[in-house]
């Protein structure tokens, strides 16, 4: 069983229901759309897939809605710009005088916030220019590299203090169509501060959807204020992409080693993103330094790792998954497990759950788990056995598909006392044939089976 879990974005490579079915098959356990592409319509039917694939297979199966966020672009571009070391750029709040190297922009306040001598980059950081003079509505910049300038290229100002909202009114939009078809978690772009995630919070609640909400930490704030974002959030993704243009490229190993040690201690799922095995678009094998990143990943304690171009536009989606999965085996071999942390009362239960473990070395740990806490704070201690999650809740089986080392077992409804619930539990795995005679099993449940905040209860079964 591979503990750390697999997040695929769908795309034209991948959007057909035998695709979407042999991705899962491969070990996809989550599905990214991204609304930065595609319309309401594309993600309805791409939703309705992925459900109907989850059944048929009898896999819980979460769908991770990542919304666009403010994403500076600049605007519509006669053709390319092709700019050499010393040329001046206007960049302006509107398209001057139909000048040829002036390019107006998606936000027209940042022209504002840009200060002379400031950085500004452009198409991923593959051009860099320098703000040089500054007038009302425009500012000119000098280029620092030569570069092709097309429409809609994304835009950084990694040393501005911007302000702008995490959810702008697309995303409100889009919040709204996720709701009504009930994604199983939102990730939120350029998060800076909990405010944003606040926002994105009270958006669904008028909606009265309670999705789990993921911080994608791509931004210098974020990094600074990442206690006050996780203590909001789900979980976390690290978004090295933009991160990696908005703090320097050498900056971000570190801080993706931060930020996981820091999820992982607020038993908070974190997923590595970004050009994880991106070779793979157009080759059928991954090169050596993506299979080390992909390792050290895992090793650095990602709940998560996810594949974008890979399996959007990639020629070889499903070996790309297959590929994720054998480095994921192999590098599990030697991962150290059974953390150390102090705990505290809301996770007494897991971290005597992880003692226990490391003590008799059972077979599995069983948990009831109405909320997904549980379930969620016993692999926050990493112990070296498969954790199997019950609930009465299919949304909080397919949340926990994300979670490292959680295997989303079964829905069970209808219970409430701990007898009536380990009976159906004996019937269940005897059915399964998932264990031999003699097995130890450890078994987490509340004296009120169901109720979210009421384990209290650890069991040693044999069976």
């Amino acid at each position: 069983m591979k503990r750390v879990k697999i997040v695929a974005t769908v795309g034209p490579s991948t959007d057909s229901e035998e695709a979407i079915e042999e991705l899962i098959k491969a070990g996809v356990d989550v599905f990214r759309l991204n609304f930065s592409h595609g319309d309401h319509d594309t993600h309805k039917k791409t939703i309705e897939a992925i459900r109907k694939c989850s059944k048929k297979l009898s896999k819980p199966t979460a769908i991770l809605q990542d919304i666009s966020g403010p994403k500076i672009r600049i605007g519509q571009i006669n053709g390319v710009l092709e700019l050499k070391k010393g040329d001046i750029l206007i960049l302006a709040k509107k398209k001057l005088n139909n000048d040829r190297y002036t390019v107006s922009v998606s936000h027209p306040e940042i022209v504002d916030f840009i200060k002379e001598g400031e950085s500004v980059f452009f198409a991923d950081g593959s051009i860099r220019t320098t703000a040089l003079k500054k007038y009302r509505d425009y500012i000119e910049l000098v280029v620092e590299n030569e570069g092709v300038l097309s429409s809609r290229k994304g835009l950084n100002l990694p040393n501005s203090n911007i302000k702008i909202s995490a959810i702008t009114p697309k995303d409100e939009r889009d919040l709204e169509f996720g709701a009504k078809e009930g994604v199983d978690v939102v990730a939120v772009s350029f998060v800076n501060s909990k405010e944003d995630i606040l926002k994105a919070k009270e958006i669904l609640k008028s909606y009265r959807a309670s999705p789990k909400i993921v911080a994608k930490i791509e931004t210098k704030k974020g990094v600074e204020n990442i206690g006050e974002i996780l203590s909001e959030s789900d979980g976390l993704m690290v978004a090295r992409g933009d991160l990696g243009i908005e703090v320097g490229l050498e900056k971000v190993p570190v801080i993706q080693k931060r930020l996981i040690k820091k999820a992982n201690a607020h038993a908070k799922p974190v997923i590595v993103a970004t050009q994880m095995l991106l070779s793979m678009v157009n080759s059928p094998y991954p090169t050596r330094a993506e299979v080390s990143d992909i390792a050290n990943a895992l090793l650095d304690g990602a709940d998560a790792v996810m594949l974008s171009d890979e399996t959007t536009i990639g020629k070889y989606p499903i070996k790309a998954v297959e590929t994720l999965v054998r480095v994921i085996l192999e590098t599990q071999g030697i991962y150290l497990y059974y953390k150390k942390y102090d705990a505290y009362n809301d996770d007494a239960i897991a971290a005597s759950v992880a003692d226990l473990c490391k003590g008799m070395s059972p077979r599995a740990i069983i948990s009831f788990t109405a909320s997904g806490t549980t379930a969620k704070n016993i692999a926050k201690y990493r112990p070296d056995v498969p954790i199997y999650a019950i609930t009465n809740s299919e949304d909080v089986l397919r949340w926990l598909s994300l979670v490292w080392g959680v295997e989303p077992f079964c829905v069970m409804k209808g219970v409430k006392d701990p007898e009536t619930y380990i009976e159906k539990l004996k019937e269940i795995i005897t059915q399964k044939n998932m264990f031999e005679k003699g097995d130890k099993l450890i078994l987490t449940m509340g004296s009120i089976i169901g109720r979210e905040g009421s384990t209290n209860m650890i069991r040693i079964f044999e069976v």
